[in-house]
């Protein structure tokens, strides 16, 4: 698989953020999205994401699944987790298995993978800030995509959340998948870089 962008301008509240930017990431590879806080590392994955409209460019996946959008091969962690503070760590679990869809995983393994296992009752209002975030973390575990989309995917975490999480993305490349990650941080894997400017 191949995912590219070419010539790829983004504009938010008027004001361009970037402009002619091209990108290309392939299966078995990561690519570590770095630069300045405003030059656009975020709205670069949320436009990959289908979140964001480019104002020019085109962004173009190949040798995907060609039924599905790039959208619905992705994954998308953002800084915030998306997590209902009242439903328990498997409850949200289990939602965002079902809600998006396509070949599931086990819950109860992939909350164990992410260090959760003894933490399976316990409401999501109760947890850590790295504790939440090794639970959106399971989302990228629990229905499998091709490609995941990570926004400082370690903020959060402590140094033994950074090398399990390493050891998944790893896992993932090693598979054959494809990672972008927005990061101030080293990413801890190998990866190619995409250096964005700030205007």
């Amino acid at each position: 698989m191949r995912l590219s962008g070419r010539q790829i301008s983004c504009v938010r509240g008027g004001r361009e953020v970037f402009s002619g930017l091209d990108f290309e990431a392939v299966s078995g590879r990561a690519l570590a999205v770095v630069g300045p806080n405003g030059s656009g590392k975020t709205s670069l994955l949320r436009l990959i994401a289908g979140l964001l409209v480019a104002a020019g460019g085109a962004i173009a996946l190949e040798g995907g699944e060609a039924e599905l959008t790039l959208p619905e091969q992705s994954h998308y962690l953002g800084h915030r987790d998306a997590l209902k503070p009242a439903l328990s760590v498997t409850e949200n679990l289990s939602f965002w298995r079902d809600f998006l869809g396509g070949t599931a995983g086990d819950v109860g393994q992939c909350l164990k993978a992410v260090g959760l296992g003894h933490a399976t009752h316990l409401p999501a209002a109760y947890l850590s800030a790295g504790q939440r975030r090794r639970l959106s973390i399971a989302r990228l575990l629990v229905v499998r995509r091709p490609v995941w989309l990570l926004d400082e995917p370690t903020s959060a975490l402590d140094t033994a959340g950074q090398h399990l999480f390493e050891g998944l993305m790893r896992d993932h490349v090693a598979g054959g998948g494809i990672l972008i990650a927005a990061t101030h941080m080293p990413l801890g894997i190998e990866a190619s870089e995409l250096r964005m400017g700030g205007k």
